[in-house]
């Protein structure tokens, strides 16, 4: 019986040892710096002030979620508003869409956010 003990008691220290192995690269792994679509992630309350296919609504919520570096996706509670992914670059005191037909700025100082979804719908609110 004594080596089963002996291979059994190896098994399982080698299997501890893994573990701590594992727990502590996880631990020491750094931190990834936060970027311009963190900055934005979050929920907006705000209003579509004009659209080219039909009449302006209050009450729409926008929820911006990071999808990747300096990269959100948009989506509403207005089924007129389509998801859009826009990736971001800072302007001064603002955070503005980097290329596309999604117009994008966001004021750091007020909390305000203004986005034309594919040049045809606006729509403008705050963070919440």
């Amino acid at each position: 019986m004594a080596p089963l003990n002996t291979h059994l008691r190896r098994a399982v220290l080698a299997s501890v040892g893994a573990i701590a192995l594992t727990a502590g690269a996880a631990a020491a792994a750094p931190e990834r710096k936060p970027d311009l679509a963190d900055a934005v992630a979050g929920t907006y309350s705000g209003d579509v002030i004009s659209d080219s296919k039909g009449s302006s609504q209050s009450g729409v919520t926008l929820t911006l979620t990071r999808t990747g570096p300096n990269t959100v996706q948009i989506t509403s509670s207005y089924s007129r508003l389509p998801v859009v992914s826009v990736g971001l670059t800072a302007a001064m005191k603002t955070i503005v869409m980097k290329s596309g037909d999604t117009a994008f700025v966001y004021d750091r100082g007020t909390r305000k956010l203004d986005v034309s979804f594919h040049n045809e719908v606006s729509w403008s609110g705050t963070k919440n």
